[in-house]
């Protein structure tokens, strides 16, 4: 395992009285560089943690231990519960993010962070399914990870899911991908706000699974990637 450097914040409080831990959530710190996200999550006053940071160098940094309450998801919702703080592990990778100059994740990032997943996925029985991103907990909010984020290679590596297509999008039949079936099957992987604004919902699925258009419409490539996932 990658050496840790431990560099506590303030900022968490107890989980739930049984809480299991089933879920890992990625974020990007979109801040300008790495020494001010890395205050920002120790300051008290922001009010803000997560449990690891991992600079772009690979450099990976515990901030909360495991078994409290990190402060990284705000309001969410995953698989019909709120309270994702409380059964999650938050990760924050080093990334300027939309608003600064959003860019790729170095190598020596992501390979930070697959040795990382795999160790938590382990020690705490996380299922593949529960490695999800910020925008989908939080699609009426989020953009993070992003679209330039790798998850096709955690797919690969056994985390996070990613759909296997068995036939041409074009070759799916229409009874199987229309937009009602599509909103059902999102609700199956386990979004939420589907009836407050389902085309943020779409692009928040669409940022991880097609992120070279992202519409927010469910397209016949979007229903039939959806379909692969559920199916």
């Amino acid at each position: 395992m990658v050496a840790i450097i431990e560099q506590p914040s303030p900022n968490h409080d107890a989980r739930p009285e049984g809480q299991a831990i089933d879920l890992i959530v990625l974020h990007y710190t979109g801040m300008r560089d790495a020494a001010a996200a890395l205050d920002r999550l120790r300051d008290p006053a922001a009010k803000v943690s997560a449990h690891y940071f991992i600079d772009e160098d690979g450099r990976v940094v515990r901030l909360v231990p495991e078994h409290r309450r990190a402060w990284h998801a705000g309001l969410a919702s995953w698989q019909g519960a709120g309270d994702v703080n409380g059964r999650s592990l938050g990760i924050e990778l080093v990334n300027p993010g939309h608003d600064f100059g959003y860019r790729p994740f170095p190598e020596p990032q992501m390979a930070a962070l697959i040795e990382l997943c795999h160790v938590l996925r382990a020690r705490h029985g996380i299922a593949r399914s529960g490695i999800v991103g910020h925008s989908d907990v939080a699609p009426l909010r989020k953009q993070d990870p992003g679209e330039l984020f790798e998850w096709r290679r955690l797919g690969a590596e056994g985390l996070g899911i990613w759909p296997q297509l068995t036939q041409p999008a074009e070759t799916k039949s229409s009874a199987d991908i229309t937009p009602l079936r599509s909103l059902s099957r999102l609700a199956a992987l386990g979004y939420g706000y589907l009836e407050e604004d389902p085309g943020a919902v779409v692009r928040a699925f669409q940022r991880r699974f097609r992120p070279a258009a992202v519409t927010g419409e469910i397209d016949r490539e979007t229903a039939t990637l959806l379909a692969a996932l559920i199916d």
